[in-house]
């Protein structure tokens, strides 16, 4: 038995998630079935992170075992001529039985993409977020400060979030302007469920002058959803990264762009 690692990147506009689902096209199901005509036998992966609806990965990482012999570029090579045109492998390598993609993970990033400006996007649909209004970036940057560290976020993860414990560590949060994007990258140590997308609501809020800079506080020591504001949409959540002890050898992404006007997103 050997085990596998794999980053995937893939474009989520026309997936209904990550997770399989009975019905819908997840990526999980692309992957496995795809995976396992190379393997000739069934084939079953853990990912670092699931992925909602129309949300998108430069670098998801998975792990799977296989019993039959293969190499790993086998894996890469192979598995790409059996995907969809949306999904792609990346890199593969065999790893030990001590990697696991889920709970090796010691940090995940993503990182959340707005066009702003007054006109939708037609080439960037599905891609990025959008905002028409403007948006004050030194705002949002000081509000996202208080969001840096050891919290409760309960306000800031979705009503139905299955997750045991609400606190998380934010250990990156940054915000920039690149021409006519504003791009958010939050890196922590694991996320709850529309965590990334909830806090880009209150920033975006923040940022077109709705809501005081100190919000993004008071909605944090609130600890209520309710009190949160809107949920961004997935149109512009990218998984760009999960990072591991170095001894896995594991890549991280970071090398992923495409331009717009010059400009460089989202990598």
């Amino acid at each position: 038995m050997t085990r596998f690692a794999l980053g995937i990147e893939y474009s989520g506009t026309g997936f209904a998630g990550w997770q399989r689902q009975v019905r819908l096209r997840t990526v999980q199901e692309a992957v496995e079935e795809a995976l396992s005509r190379v393997a000739d036998e069934a084939v079953r992966v853990v990912a670092a992170g699931r992925t909602d609806t129309g949300v998108h990965a430069l670098g998801q990482v998975i792990h799977f075992d296989c019993e039959k012999p293969r190499s790993a570029d086998a894996f890469r090579r192979g598995g790409n001529a059996h995907l969809p045109a949306d999904v792609s492998v990346v890199w593969a390598r065999v790893v030990s039985d001590a990697f696991h993609a889920r709970f090796s993970a010691h940090a995940r990033t993503y990182r959340y993409v707005i066009l702003n400006r007054p006109t939708r996007p037609a080439v960037w649909a599905g891609r990025v977020s959008f905002d028409h209004r403007p948006l004050d970036v030194t705002r949002m940057q000081e509000a996202g400060i208080a969001l840096i560290g050891r919290h409760d976020f309960s306000a800031y993860r979705a009503v139905g979030c299955q997750a045991k414990s609400p606190v998380r560590e934010v250990q990156v949060l940054q915000i920039e302007r690149r021409d006519a994007f504003v791009i958010l990258t939050v890196r922590a140590n694991a996320f709850l469920h529309h965590m990334v997308r909830n806090i880009a609501g209150v920033l975006m809020a923040i940022g077109a002058g709705e809501r005081p800079v100190d919000w993004a506080r008071s909605v944090l020591d609130g600890r209520d959803r309710n009190l949160g504001g809107v949920t961004a949409p997935p149109d512009g959540l990218y998984f760009v990264s999960a990072s591991y002890p170095v001894a896995f050898g594991i890549p991280e992404a970071g090398a992923h762009e495409w331009s717009y006007g010059g400009t460089p997103v989202p990598g």
